[in-house]
């Protein structure tokens, strides 16, 4: 039995900006079920943190001459002078076994402010490049990252042949290019087609296969790999 010390830690990292929203409580009820499965949880809501989504010049102290992005991530890790709120993020990640990204799905992709947290905080230097490298020699290598997220279409539009196609081909690259890039392990998705369109009954039952589906993934991990190399 693993103590608070020893229990595997679980980042949730949130985008809505409504906390009533079916997207909350959806990411509410998989954090429950981590704990009951014995994660430790910790939760980034970056509405209500008023998260800076801008990866932009004054993140850094200094930036003399043409403004690099990556470069100056690059520095700024080496001298330790990341901006303060970014590292403290960072640290988070660090400490986490398992990522999971919360959020409605907007325009087939992130909310621009769950976007923009990758972009500070999936830093140059910190969790690829530098001394690491990148997919399984980066710094997360080992660790596991998931998506949990909502639609405003059916499950039947986002299949191979539907009105807007398979819903891997809009994933590949939060998948592939973000979480596998530096390193993470991704399980399958745990999505929630339409809630908006539910009854109240539909939408309990949605929730309660919500977690379901985290327990599945903390029981048998090998249970929902998602392979889409």
């Amino acid at each position: 039995m693993s103590t608070p010390d020893t229990a595997p830690v679980a980042l949730i990292v949130h985008a809505h900006p409504e906390p009533r929203s079916f997207t909350t409580a959806q990411m509410t009820t998989a954090a429950q079920a981590l704990r009951d499965a014995g994660y430790r949880v910790d939760v980034l809501d970056l509405y209500s943190d008023a998260w800076a989504p801008t990866l932009a010049r004054d993140d850094f102290a200094s930036v003399e001459g043409h403004f690099k992005p990556q470069a100056e991530q690059m520095r700024a890790v080496k001298d330790g002078t990341l901006d303060a709120t970014v590292q403290a993020h960072l640290d988070r990640l660090l400490a986490a076994d398992l990522l999971v990204l919360s959020f409605p799905m907007w325009w087939f992709s992130l909310p621009a402010v769950l976007k923009g947290w990758v972009d500070r905080v999936f830093a140059m230097g910190a969790v690829f490049g530098g001394e690491y490298g990148l997919f399984s020699d980066a710094a997360l290598a080992g660790r596991r990252a998931m998506l949990l997220f909502t639609t405003g279409g059916s499950g039947e539009s986002f299949q191979p042949g539907g009105a807007f196609g398979s819903m891997d081909d809009f994933l590949f690259h939060i998948h592939r290019g973000m979480l596998e890039f530096v390193g993470y392990q991704v399980l399958d998705p745990v999505v929630t087609y339409g809630p908006a369109h539910m009854t109240d009954q539909e939408r309990a039952a949605a929730l309660e296969t919500v977690r379901e589906s985290i327990t599945l993934v903390t029981a048998d991990p090998r249970s929902r790999d998602a392979s889409l190399v």
